[in-house]
């Protein structure tokens, strides 16, 4: 696969248009030699904020103290681990690096921008992007694929997310992500 995609790179430099310095048109089609392929995984992610070594840190409180329901306005970065099972005992397959944001003043409803950065088996160093709305409370999410790195290079699906567990006096929560994907 990997050869075929510097071959692909390679007719790509010889039959590029030129157009200024910066930027060459390409031909889609370049990419029909490549195979595209669905892919479905599933991992639990540990946002953890509790205890001596948190996941995910709080860098911008909610300026509302009185009568916010919603934390409107909180921004936590987080780097949380993502494990084959919901114990985060489980084996580890890679971390979730990001921020979430609380953006309604309505609901309990996050911005996530993030990456499922993976360390095991063939996708060891390669990626996935999630950027999307997660109303927290909703049991099933959903959240659009945009992008990736490595074996996920024009990836494009969704996220489907369920709350496994969410312990209300620490904050902290394990959520179960299936993840469908189109990448070559």
């Amino acid at each position: 696969m990997f050869t075929q995609f510097l071959i692909t790179l390679l007719i790509v430099s010889v039959t590029a248009k030129n157009t200024d310095d910066m930027v060459r048109q390409l031909d889609p089609k370049l990419l029909s030699g490549l195979e595209e392929k669905l892919s479905h995984f599933r991992f639990y992610w540990h946002d953890t904020l509790s205890g001596h070594n948190p996941s995910s840190v709080t860098v911008i409180p909610s300026p509302l103290k009185l009568n916010s329901t919603t934390v409107f306005g909180l921004v936590n970065i987080f780097e949380n681990p993502l494990t084959l099972g919901p114990h985060l005992s489980s084996k580890l397959v890679g971390k979730a690096q990001g921020f979430y944001a609380s953006t309604s003043q309505s609901e309990v409803d996050m911005l996530v921008a993030m990456n499922f950065a993976f360390t095991e088996g063939k996708y060891n160093g390669s990626s996935i992007t999630i950027l999307g709305r997660d109303p927290i409370f909703n049991e099933v999410r959903e959240m659009p694929v945009i992008g990736g790195t490595g074996l996920f290079r024009f990836a494009r699906g969704y996220a489907q997310l369920r709350t496994h567990s969410f312990l209300a006096e620490t904050k902290d929560a394990v959520v179960e992500y299936n993840v469908y994907v189109l990448h070559y």
